[in-house]
């Protein structure tokens, strides 16, 4: 029987995310993250699906390397090692392939160096994920290693979607244009939202809305994103956490020429000190909500600026579609917060979707609808599973390359 496991990583700048999958069923064996890599108070908390168990362990992890090697210390003692024949590959998460990468890619010197030259449009992002990719080979050279682009489903974009209205030459020579992120979240939700449907992706236009700590939306036309929120970096589009979303460049020159910011200053203004936390203190949208029923009127406030932002992307989503089967809610905000989905929607009903409130008060992990059997357009709540999704393009392109 041939090799059906599958590591996937998602490296962080001081931490790692990893599942290790069984792909003849999609069953996970063990799940964990390294946090605080780097620092005294370094921890790693490893459950091992295969019996239920859960370890931990506090004290410094000096870097990825040694992140790496603890992880596969503790997948050891579960019997399964990364020496183990039954490992096929290792999938990597990757935030930026800018226009090169379309699809997942077996790595080589080739592809390091690309993923490298696009640092300067993802600074935060691709050098942490470039530390775990060459840790990773260090550790099992002998290994298909693949990186599963979050920019990747975003290519199918038409270039009226993708390109900004700036000076052609000058957008080319420095790679400016809309990249999009969150790919395979929006690539997984789109799909089983299709399912969910009983229809296949080829005929199914979905606004897929990844809620979370960051967040985009998306329009998907027959399985292929043809617009997304997220430009050239993930600041733009919607209201995010700490991101401020969508504005008028000039406030940048503005804070420069008049309040004397140097381009440092705005850049952590608008990338950590915006968005909800901005407008409130608070980027928890549970939060959020808890001040809202004390009555607290900043946190309204931030809610509803939120909320327009949501409304005006889906609006526009639908006239970009032309027609929509299902929006679909996912990711944190997006999975858990009902009074999110019913206030995106509540105003709506006129292009065709509708929340049921009974069926949106329910919880579960279960992708659901919460839009009454009447309504014109399905209104979803389909948990992501990113993971997953880097797994089955893992697998698949190792399968092909067999």
């Amino acid at each position: 029987m041939s090799p059906s496991r599958v590591l996937v990583l998602n490296s962080g700048s001081s931490s790692v995310k990893y599942q290790l999958l069984d792909m003849r069923d999609s069953s996970r064996l063990a799940t964990g993250l390294v946090e605080r890599i780097g620092e005294q108070t370094s921890r790693l908390r490893h459950t091992a699906l295969t019996t239920g168990e859960t370890r931990e362990q506090n004290g410094p992890i000096a870097d990825h390397q040694a992140a790496l090697k603890t992880v596969a210390e503790e997948l050891a003692r579960d019997g399964l090692g990364l020496d183990s024949p039954e490992l096929a590959a290792i999938g990597h998460r990757v935030v930026h392939g800018g226009l090169f990468f379309t699809e997942p890619t077996v790595i080589d010197d080739a592809v390091l160096t690309e993923i490298e030259r696009l640092i300067p449009v993802a600074p935060l992002h691709n050098p942490a994920n470039l530390t775990g990719i060459r840790t990773a080979m260090a550790l099992r050279p002998d290994l298909p290693q693949v990186a599963v682009f979050d920019t990747a489903f975003h290519t199918t974009m038409p270039e009226s979607a993708a390109r900004y209205a700036i000076d052609t030459r000058t957008a080319d020579r420095y790679r400016v244009r809309r990249y999009g992120f969150h790919g395979t979240s929006h690539a997984y939700v789109s799909r089983a939202t299709a399912k969910l449907l009983g229809k296949a992706p080829e005929d199914v236009n979905v606004i897929v809305l990844h809620l979370g700590n960051g967040a985009s939306a998306s329009a998907v036309r027959g399985g292929r994103c043809v617009d997304t929120s997220m430009g050239l970096t993930p600041l733009e589009g919607l209201v995010m956490g700490t991101r401020s979303g969508d504005v008028d460049p000039a406030v940048i020159f503005h804070l420069e020429r008049v309040g004397g910011m140097s381009m440092d200053e705005i850049d952590t203004l608008l990338n950590k000190r915006s968005g909800l936390f901005g407008l409130c203190g608070d980027n928890d949208m549970r939060e959020i909500q808890r001040r809202i029923d004390e009555g607290d009127q900043e946190a309204q406030l931030a809610f509803d600026i939120y909320i327009h932002r949501l409304k005006k992307y889906i609006g526009a989503y639908f006239a970009v579609l032309g027609r929509v089967d299902a929006v679909a809610f996912t990711a944190g905000v997006g999975e858990n917060a009902a009074a999110v989905r019913a206030a995106a929607v509540a105003g709506l009903e006129g292009l065709g979707p509708a929340v049921d409130g009974g069926l949106n008060a329910v919880r579960g992990d279960a992708a659901r609808l919460i839009s009454p059997a009447s309504a014109r357009v399905a209104v979803a709540v389909v948990p992501t599973d990113e993971e997953l999704e880097i797994a089955r393009q893992t697998y698949a392109l190792v399968g092909k390359d067999k």
